[in-house]
């Protein structure tokens, strides 16, 4: 079933719309959330918050690509969950991951600060169009997914060491993009 159709059966009100969106994505909705969250039994939890959430959302709501509308609901959701668990200290992998990007990207710390961090959002995805195709994806997958450094690295066939020189570079090069704009 395309996109399209399932999106017919939220309108339409039908819980088919459900199955067929997990059939489809659930694999994907799963492994942003595992990824982030490392517990199974959590990243279930968000993915099944997720089918919640679009069932309250469409109708009115009509994505434009579907699979980045349930990605981006998926990962929110994870990381809310993570933040509300982080006090307890079950989350080590996404810490570490959040830390990296700390010393490259300035944290939003009150409410004026809000029109900086849509400038920022243009400012890193203007970086990321910059970007060879291979390193762009990288580093969407390791700080948008989630994906561990040593998964990645299996991927590309690397050690683990030489993905984690590779990811610092990356996050050097968008940290003096971002000094380059301004952006401190």
């Amino acid at each position: 079933m395309d996109d399209k159709q399932i999106i017919e059966l939220y309108f339409e009100r039908n819980e088919q719309a459900i199955y067929e969106t997990d059939a489809k994505y659930g694999a994907f909705c799963h492994r942003i959330a595992m990824n982030i969250l490392g517990i199974r039994e959590d990243a279930e939890e968000c993915v099944n918050d997720t089918y919640y959430s679009v069932w309250k959302q469409i109708p009115p709501t009509v994505p434009e690509v579907f699979k980045v509308y349930l990605g981006r609901i998926t990962r929110n959701l994870s990381i809310s969950r993570f933040r509300a668990m982080r006090a307890k200290k079950r989350y080590s992998s996404m810490e570490i991951m959040l830390s990296e990007l700390n010393d490259c990207v300035p944290s939003l710390s009150n409410v004026e600060q809000t029109v900086e961090a849509m400038e920022l959002s243009e400012h890193i995805s203007q970086w990321l169009d910059s970007l060879p195709e291979e390193e762009c994806a990288l580093f969407v997958r390791r700080y948008w997914f989630g994906d561990e450094v040593q998964e990645l690295a299996k991927k590309c066939g690397i050690t683990a060491a030489q993905m984690a020189q590779r990811m610092l570079r990356l996050r050097k090069s968008l940290k003096a993009s971002l000094e380059q704009k301004g952006v401190a």
